[in-house]
Formats: structure tokens, sequence, C-alpha cells
């Protein structure tokens, strides 16, 4: 009993419950099974903010411990250890916030098999929310590669014309770099004898100085990880199933996709790289800054050529998490913090923007660009809330873009791991750029003539309900642009005491 009241068990499995008591729900009772599916996940967001209220900031160790044994098999000992500390306690938040909101806005969108659909957006979180709480690598693994399931099938079932192709492409990419971190994952636990992560950084240490791990296999077992989670961020050039991914799943899909799945990759990155293999991370930190600086500007003069709309912010996503890992990798604390800040803030920013898209899409069942035009005075509300999205995204100060690029770029500038302040330069030409695309995108659609859409639809503005899902999108990204001082404080002490390891 003990064990099923720990919090972030609670926490972590409580959708599943959800998906109980919708399984012995008849197919036919639609409006039932949505308002089960999103009780449950506000009930999950609840446990978030019960977990919130028992997390201490000053802390930088892992809190909430939930460990138990689990495996026991030829001497090993796996176990079941959930934990939360300042690097993983937003990206809980962010899970649990950004799914009540998806759940929601797939009111309307979404009328063929519901039962199905939201069964499998419930697992989806239990297995999001495992992968940021788990602190045994056996039990990350498999969380890990669960949560491919359900976002396989709700971009197969429920997705555009190509959802089958880019549900196979997304599926076999991740797939094969994960196939790599099993692979090391496996060997790591041999030579510690153990899985369990905290277990693990006391015994590498040694290893690694007495030459039982080489500098070689080091840099080997960091490439391996390196492998799953860039596919996963996407870092360039491993992005190509992104855009497919983002263009035909469903808008709620796109919103989880791009607001919590990429961050499973950057996190990967500051979980276990970084904290695993801390010679390699200082060797490797040059080469993933040039990959992140060509994904900036790449994924900005990539976004400036699309005709849908959909498709220019998931290239946008590439630019942005190529600042993310710009942050992480500038080894550094205004770079790490940013870059953990910068993964919420995107998350808010362009779940918002496909939400909105997807708003419109219901409406007119096209996201090219070039049909749209004059939408603001038919629409001023949705263009207004647009503007500020799109705002938001392209990093204006005053809203939380901002924030997390600039403190990205503090930190690259005076990195000494990268050791070129060029990275940080060239960089910061991709935020001008992100100005020249979101910019093309608004005025096209908002602003100029009314277009062939505005004249063969009786457009409505937002309703109540899609009200209800955008704003509280909106209270963060102006809270955490003009305060974002209580952010800093969760993840800072957490983030020194990840740096304070590395030989820098």
């Amino acid at each position: 009993m003990e064990f099923l009241l720990q919090p972030l068990t609670l926490l972590t499995f409580f959708p599943l419950l959800g998906v109980l008591v919708i399984l012995f729900m008849k197919s036919e009772m639609k409006t039932a099974i949505r308002w089960v599916a999103l009780v449950t996940s506000l009930i999950t967001l609840g446990l978030s903010l019960w977990v919130l209220s028992m997390f201490t900031a000053s802390n930088p160790d892992l809190q909430l411990e939930a460990k138990y044994s689990w495996i026991q098999v030829a001497g090993w000992n796996i176990y079941y250890y959930l934990a939360v500390d300042g690097l993983s306690i937003l990206l809980v938040l962010l899970t649990a916030f950004l799914t009540p909101i998806s759940l929601l806005s797939t009111w309307t969108a979404v009328e063929d098999r519901v039962k199905d659909f939201m069964i499998f957006f419930l697992l989806l979180e239990v297995g999001m929310m495992g992968v940021f709480l788990a602190q045994d690598l056996f039990m990350f693994y498999i969380f890990w590669e669960f949560t491919l399931v359900p976002m396989y099938f709700l971009i197969g079932l429920w997705g555009g014309p190509r959802r089958v192709y880019a549900a196979v492409k997304f599926f076999l990419y991740t797939m094969a770099g994960s196939i790599l971190m099993l692979i090391a994952i496996l060997f790591l636990g041999i030579q510690t004898n153990t899985f369990n992560i905290p277990d693990m950084l006391k015994v590498l240490p040694e290893l690694y100085s007495s030459g039982a791990i080489a500098s070689g296999t080091q840099m080997l077992l960091f490439v391996a990880f390196a492998a799953a989670f860039a596919i996963k961020v996407p870092m360039w050039p491993l992005h190509s199933w992104l855009p497919d991914a983002h263009v035909e799943a469903p808008t709620a899909g796109s919103v989880i996709l791009a607001g919590v799945l990429l961050k499973m990759g950057t996190y990967g990155f500051l979980r276990f790289n970084i904290a695993l293999f801390p010679d390699a991370t200082v060797t490797a930190a040059p080469w993933i800054a040039l990959l992140a600086t060509i994904g900036i500007i790449y994924g900005a003069a990539v976004s400036y050529a699309q005709a849908d709309m959909k498709k220019l912010v998931a290239y946008s996503s590439v630019s942005h998490l190529g600042f993310v890992m710009l942050g992480l990798f500038a080894l550094n604390p205004q770079g790490v913090a940013g870059a953990i800040l910068q993964m919420i803030n995107h998350g808010l920013s362009t779940g918002a923007l496909f939400l909105l898209i997807g708003m419109i899409y219901e409406q007119t069942h096209t996201r090219e660009i070039k049909v749209y035009g004059g939408l603001w005075k038919v629409t001023p509300v949705f263009g207004t809330i647009m503007l500020i999205a799109s705002l938001s995204s392209m990093g204006l100060p005053g809203l939380n873009g901002f924030v997390g690029e600039f403190t990205i770029l503090l930190g690259a500038f005076g990195s000494k791991a990268i050791g070129n302040p060029w990275y940080a330069g060239i960089s910061a030409i991709g935020v001008i750029m992100a100005a020249v695309y979101i910019l093309y995108m608004f005025q096209k659609v908002f602003l100029g003539p009314a277009g062939e859409i505005t004249h063969h639809h009786e457009l409505k503005d937002l309703n109540v309900r899609e009200l209800i899902i955008i704003v509280p999108l909106l209270v963060f990204i102006f809270w955490i642009g003009l305060y974002p001082a209580p952010f800093f404080n969760l993840i800072a002490p957490a983030v020194e005491k990840l740096l304070s390891a590395l030989p820098l």
C-alpha cells in the first residue's frame, strides 16, 4: 500500500486508472469517454502540483524517492526507482500541464475511435512521466521505448493523408538510435554491477581514473547514448522524421510531440550524457555546439521556405532545439539553466502555435499560407492571440522565449567548453531569422487583403472552449517573460551540482 501511495508512483501511473475506466465504457459514449480522459489528466496535473509543493528548491539532490527492489536475477538487482530533482521538476510539470490542454483540443477535432484515442493519449502520459522520473537505466529504457507505441498509433490512425509513412518513419528512426543506447546501457551495467544511476555515478569515476573504462570507450558510450537522444531532439542532420510526423499528426499529437517528446532527447543529454561521461562531454562539447549552430540556422532558413503553416512551425523546432543543445553544452550555469528553461518555453510557445493552427484548420481544412489573408479583421481575438504566440516563439523581450535565448547566448559566449564565441555569434543570427519567418507567416495569414479562404468561409472567432485551452499557455508565456526567477530557482542548485563533476 505504501508503494501505491508514494507521490511519484501516483503521479506516473494515475492515468492508467483513467485507461481502465475507459476500457469498460462503450465506444458510442464519446462525450463520457472524453470527460473521463480529461478529468484523469486534470487530477494528474493536481498530483504534479502536490509533488511541487513537497519539492525543496534549494536541495540539489534527488527528492521524493520511491525505491524498491524489482528484478533480482543472477546476482543483479534492478530497482523500481523514481525520483525528482531540479533537472526534471519543470519537465514533469510541463507534461502534466500540456496533457489536459491537448485532450481538450480534441473535443471536436477527433470524432473517430474516440475511445482508442483517449486510451493511447493517457498511456503516452504514463510513458513521458516515467522517462523524466526513472532513476534506474533499465526502467528508464522501458519508459523510453514505451512512449513510441502510443505516439505511433496516434500519428498512424488519426493523422493526415501520409500518416502511415510518417508514423513508420518516426518509429524506425527512434528505434534505431535506441538500440545503440541499449547496448551502452548493458555495457555500463556489467562494468558497474548496477543499473541504478546514483550508484553508477559513485562507481564510474574510479573506473575512469583506473583505466578500467578507457577514454576511447567512454567516448563510444557517449556517442551511443547521444545517437538515441539526438534523433529524438532532433538535431541536424537527424531531423528528417520530424516535419513528416508533425504535419501528419493530429493537433493534440503535434502539441505533445513538440512540447514534451522532443524534450526527452534534450533531457537525456542532460541527465545521462553529461552526468555519466564527463570527460567525453567536455571533448564533444565543441562538436555538439557546431551541430547545434548549424541546426539553428538551417531550421530557420528552411522554415521561411514552407508553404504549410504546420510545417513552418515544425522546422522552427529544429532551430529552437538547436538553442537548447547549444546551452546544454556550454557546460556553465547560465547556459544549462537557460537550456532547461528554453525546453519549457518551446513547449509553451510551439504548443500554442500548433493549437491555434489546429483551430483554424478545423474550420477551413487547409494550412496553406497562400490561401489566407486579412484574417485579423474577421477573427480579431484569434489574430491577437496568434500574434502573442508568434512573438513569444521569435523571442521578443517581455515574453518567455527571450529569457531562455538570452541566457543560452550568455552562457555560450562565455563557455570554456565550447571555446569559440563564434558559435554564439552565428546562433544569434538565428534569432533574427526567426523574426523573418514568423512575421512572414503572420503577415501573409492575418494582414493584407482578404484571401481566398476569407471569401469562401464564414470564419468564426475563438469560442469559450478554445479560449480555455489557449489562455493558460499565455499566462505562462507572460509570467516567464516578466518574472522568470521562480523557475530559475527550481533549476539552479541541481545544475550547479551536475556541472561540479565535470573536468573543466
